[in-house]
């Protein structure tokens, strides 16, 4: 995981959560593939502006908030959960 000055933690829609952040808009469909398959349904923000300039833009992966639990769990065990609550710029790489 890496720290990204500047790069401040949108609010995301209401009954969502961010539960990872990705540079790599392959490595967030991997992650979102990964929870959809266990029944968790996520989305990603900012995937195809991503695409443009990877350097200045984070895909965002989220979920409902009632399954930000489970998402965490699941994305902990593949090695993907951006586990810093307190520090919301750190992302997963």
């Amino acid at each position: 995981m890496a720290l990204f000055e500047g790069d401040p933690e949108p609010t995301p829609p209401e009954g969502m959560a961010t539960v990872a952040r990705f540079e790599s808009p392959v490595e967030a469909q991997i992650a979102k593939g990964m929870l959809e398959s266990a029944g968790v349904e996520s989305s990603l923000v900012g995937e195809h502006a991503n695409q443009l300039m990877q350097s200045a833009f984070r895909v965002r992966l989220q979920v409902k908030a009632e399954d930000e639990a489970a998402a965490r769990a699941l994305l902990a065990q593949a090695g993907e959960e951006d586990t810093d609550d307190e520090n919301p710029e750190r992302m997963t790489q």
